[in-house]
């Protein structure tokens, strides 16, 4: 281990490039700078002679299976090159103290564990909640010092708080239990943490694609045991690039048009008398359509209908990736792009036609590929971001084109990463 001098002189002359490379691709040559900055940062705060170690977890994208995990359905996600880094290291005082940068220092007493009272929706309370995680699950946990920077897109769907928090449960891993608690132990008390701390009732598929890394196929059947599978595919070698359209609409006043997603399908679920579309056989419903329009409305049959196709299309995803079918899996994508605007509906808000940021990014974004690539709606929808898989050969035109509409600096272009939260 290495003291912050000594660690800011490995980074800066190159000791870390390999790794870097591997984590991050063509932003790899920005890393020793960004490291070396945060490092100086621990030492400012904390002391230049402590002993320094350096952490990573990723955000994430949601690839395939749009609104189909609050069902109990199959989803297919992926860790990207946007992370959460953290110089840390231990202390003996039974304490938290994490500074992010451009935020105020959280400190969180570890003898006490519990939720507290005016503490949710902070960071200081993601943190209580994995340390409340690994102590309920006999694991071992302790103090530490740490400064951490994100350059996750913060409202851009690929979840900065999942990837905070297994950055901390990462974080934990490594400084006490030897590197030990794997991926999926790591997401679940991530998950308990944003549930019961942070007070989000979020899945699982966000926290589990920070901690995995590479693409995972989830299957939430079980909710309890989730299955988890690492998708082995090549990203890099498809030539093509992953873009992230920021469309510059605000989810401001929308909570009423995601909330209806979800009380849709849950209409046509209770119809057969169920809790949620998973449990309801899928012959059955297809033989029922004329019912279920006059029971519950066509737009709930419209969101049914998407929720029983894109479900078993995250798992042809799945699939196509792993015999390597790169161009099926890219028609697969298109298709559920246009189930989504057809059948799911979350491309604009019905209560406000005039505001259409994401259908006009789409559309620009389908002239512009030409018939190459694909894309769809990424997250939630009605607003935020679109996905778009580009052919490298024409990133170039695509980003100028794209940006020409939504702005300036609005197209991120990112890679997968093979890796999720990581001692580096």
């Amino acid at each position: 281990m290495c003291n912050v001098d000594q660690l800011r002189e490995k980074l800066l002359n190159g000791a870390y490039s390999p790794v870097f490379e591997k984590l991050y691709g063509r932003e790899a040559a920005r890393m020793p700078a960004r490291y070396a900055e945060a490092t100086a940062a621990f030492g400012e705060l904390f002391g230049k002679s402590r002993e320094v170690r350096l952490f990573s977890a990723p955000g994430r994208t949601e690839i395939g299976g749009n609104h189909t995990d609050h069902q109990r359905g199959c989803v297919l996600a992926a860790g990207v090159n946007l992370d959460v880094i953290a110089v840390a290291s231990p202390n003996a005082d039974n304490v938290i103290r994490l500074k992010s940068k451009g935020y105020d220092m959280d400190t969180v007493q570890l003898d006490v564990l519990p939720p507290r009272q005016g503490e949710e929706g902070t960071s200081a309370a993601l943190i209580r909640g994995v340390c409340a995680g690994f102590h309920s699950r006999g694991l071992r946990f302790g103090g530490f010092d740490a400064y951490t920077t994100s350059d996750v897109l913060k409202g851009s769907g690929l979840s900065s708080s999942a990837a905070f928090e297994v950055l901390v449960a990462t974080i934990l891993s490594y400084l006490y239990n030897d590197g030990s608690i794997g991926p999926v132990p790591c997401a679940q008390v991530s998950q308990y943490a944003e549930n019961v701390y942070f007070g989000k009732p979020s899945g699982l598929m966000d926290q589990m694609a920070s901690a995995v890394g590479g693409f995972v196929g989830i299957d939430f059947k079980d909710l309890e045991n989730p299955v988890i599978e690492k998708v082995d595919f090549d990203f890099s070698a498809a030539e093509h690039t992953l873009c992230i359209v920021d469309t510059g609409g605000s989810h401001a006043d929308l909570t009423h048009e995601y909330a209806a997603i979800p009380a849709d399908m849950k209409t046509v679920a209770a119809y057969f008398g169920k809790q949620v579309l998973r449990e309801v056989e899928e012959t059955s419903f297809w033989s029922s359509i004329p019912q279920i329009r006059e029971a519950c409305g066509d737009r709930a049959c419209l969101r049914a209908m998407h929720f029983f196709e894109d479900n078993r299309r995250a798992i042809l995803e799945k699939k196509a990736l792993q015999k390597g079918d790169f161009a099926g899996f890219l028609n697969i994508v298109n298709d559920s792009g246009r189930s989504s605007l057809m059948k799911l509906q979350n491309i604009f808000a019905a209560s406000d036609p005039q505001e259409q940021s994401v259908t006009v990014a789409l559309a620009m974004a389908s002239r512009l590929l030409q018939g190459r690539g694909a894309c769809r709606v990424h997250g939630g929808g009605f607003a935020g971001t679109i996905q778009a898989f580009v052919p490298n050969d024409i990133l170039e035109s695509f980003r100028d084109g794209i940006e020409a509409v939504t702005g300036k600096n609005t197209c991120y272009m990112l890679s997968i990463r093979s890796l999720g939260g990581v001692e580096i």
